[in-house]
């Protein structure tokens, strides 16, 4: 894997870089509270697979530029660093899979610019609207977004995740997920990133500018861009009926629900989503 700093939409954002250099590219969009580490799993077999893989941390992350202004994390201005890294990369059309907050951003840029996805594959975050929807109507999945609220508070939510070195935010991490799926190892290294001078703030930015920079509405909520939407059905803070709605948005979309898996589901069943993305990405040449 190379480390390389990558210039885009007027910051620099961290990538990890690997796979031939001639071969198709594959994005990789991590959410919260993770970066690049979060594909670590993915890196290596997608690459071995021929393809040339992109992993960044985006915006506000880890050893990714983090701009103080609150209107520098809006929905669109995330998706304008993906199209500058797509462009970075000297491709037309990339392969782009994100996860939570990365596939928010993934299914932005396919519906603002599907004239750059090669083929799309999101795992475990629902459409926007569908989520817009949910979240606005469903008393069941308002409960379980509390969380997101509680995000909206100024300091609080960084001062009670970090302390005791990130202690609660890193027993939410292994809570939420089957056991032995974040390592002690795995949670140093978040930790570290965690860490960084006014990081969690910049994270945070995310949720906060969707409550209060939300982005205009696209012409139409249909995604014409071939997608393959990923779902561990135990996932603790998104209804699983999201996902079969979102994959119904999709002009040409599909749905592969993993039973057992929760949300965070590249990490828990890393050679199932391997197989999916490799076979999918192969067949759409």
């Amino acid at each position: 894997m190379l480390h390389r700093l990558i210039p885009t939409n007027g910051i620099t954002l961290h990538t990890v870089l690997d796979g031939p250099e001639d071969g198709p590219v594959v994005l990789l969009l991590h959410g919260f509270p993770e970066f690049w580490y979060g594909w670590r799993r993915q890196i290596p077999a997608l690459a071995a697979a021929g393809f040339r893989v992109l992993a960044p941390d985006q915006r506000g992350y880890n050893l990714s530029d983090r701009p103080r202004a609150l209107s520098a994390y809006s929905l669109d201005a995330l998706a304008n660093d993906a199209l500058g890294l797509i462009d970075a990369s000297g491709r037309e059309r990339v392969y782009l899979v994100g996860h939570d907050w990365g596939a928010m951003v993934a299914w932005w840029v396919a519906l603002i610019a599907p004239h750059r996805v090669q083929r799309l594959a999101i795992l475990n975050v629902p459409h926007p609207a569908v989520m817009r929807r949910h979240v606005t109507t469903d008393p069941a999945q308002m409960s379980r977004s509390l969380y997101a609220f509680f995000f909206q508070l100024p300091g609080l939510p960084e001062l009670l995740m970090g302390a005791n070195d990130w202690q609660p935010l890193a027993r939410t991490l292994r809570e939420t997920s089957l056991p032995g799926t974040f390592s002690d190892a795995d949670l140093e290294e978040y930790r570290r990133a965690w860490s960084r001078p006014r990081a969690m703030t910049t994270m945070l930015n995310w949720y906060r500018a969707l409550v209060r920079r939300p982005p205009a509405d696209v012409p139409s909520p249909r995604v014409v861009v071939p997608t393959t939407v990923l779902w561990g059905m135990q996932d603790f803070a998104l209804r699983a009926v999201m996902a079969e709605e979102s994959a119904a948005l999709c002009d040409d979309g599909e749905l592969l629900a993993f039973p057992d898996n929760t949300h965070w589901l590249q990490h828990e069943a890393a050679a199932a989503v391997n197989a999916a993305l490799i076979s999918r990405f192969q067949a759409q040449p």
